[in-house]
């Protein structure tokens, strides 16, 4: 299972981003899959989810409102828009699969994941 991060970058407060997260090897419809972020020195800290069997989502409260989490099956993709950034949210994003045929919701604690991305830089900064 491999999992490719992108779409990071540098964006000026209240602008916007889209990360995608490739996952290859495997169905995606087998999958949650999670996005992180990092900090250098803290740990990782959970953002958003997507559960594998109805796409049902959850958010952090610091994402609520502002991005959104969404799958494209055929694509074997994961998006998360992310709009109205603040520079808080500079940190390493990073996504991750676990493996839940069926399931209608996803785990909030890193350790549940099995497969992580390289990670993404996301810089908001004027």
């Amino acid at each position: 299972v491999q999992l490719q991060a992108s779409g990071g970058g540098l964006v000026q407060p209240g602008g916007s981003l889209r990360l995608s997260c490739a996952v290859s090897g495997v169905s995606l419809i087998d999958y949650d899959i999670g996005w992180f972020r990092q900090a250098p020195g803290k740990g990782r800290e959970w953002v958003s989810c997507i559960s594998s069997f109805d796409g049902s989502r959850d958010y952090a409260d610091s994402a609520k409102g502002r991005f959104t989490i969404s799958r494209d099956n055929a694509k074997n993709t994961v998006y998360l828009q992310m709009n109205t950034l603040k520079p808080e949210d500079t940190d390493v994003y990073y996504c991750a699969a676990d493996r839940r045929i069926g399931s209608n919701w996803c785990f909030y604690t890193p350790d549940e994941y099995d497969y992580w991305g390289q990670g993404t830089q996301v810089t908001v900064s004027s």
